[in-house]
């Protein structure tokens, strides 16, 4: 894989990641396990709703993503298809070519993204990355 590194003003680009799931523990669990292997991602998480229940927010994932949305963009992974039409909606309404939604395994695809985002990898080589996890095998 070829790694294309930018460098700014201030440092190093780093794409940032949203993870979104139906449920806060496992989206906060993850994104706990993401700061393991690479602590200086720009990761935001939406999970669940605002009472607590399970399900997708709206107004969570448009934080999360303008949270870590920067020059470099963001790349946004979900836990199930149901969250997906959540966050087009907001993908549609923020009207932003440098976000974009990856379909691809969660935690295989949290990780990868973390890791190249920390490396400073461009968001158009981590994308196609990530699509490459979904003919992922784990045996």
């Amino acid at each position: 894989m070829t790694r294309i590194i930018k460098q700014h003003a201030g440092g190093y680009a780093m794409v940032g990641i949203v993870l979104v799931s139906h449920s806060r523990a496992l989206v906060e669990a993850l994104r706990d396990y993401t700061r393991v292997i690479a602590p200086r991602a720009a990761v935001a998480v939406a999970g669940g709703m605002p009472n607590g229940e399970f399900g997708t927010s709206y107004g969570s994932v448009y934080r999360a993503v303008s949270e870590v949305n920067n020059p470099d963009g963001a790349i946004v992974l979900i836990d199930m298809g149901a969250a997906a039409m959540v966050v087009k909606m907001v993908l549609s309404d923020l009207d932003d070519p440098r976000v974009r939604m990856v379909d691809c395994p969660f935690v295989e695809g949290a990780v990868e993204a973390t890791v190249q985002a920390q490396a400073g990898v461009e968001r158009g080589t981590i994308i196609e990355s990530l699509k490459s996890l979904t003919n992922l095998r784990k045996f």
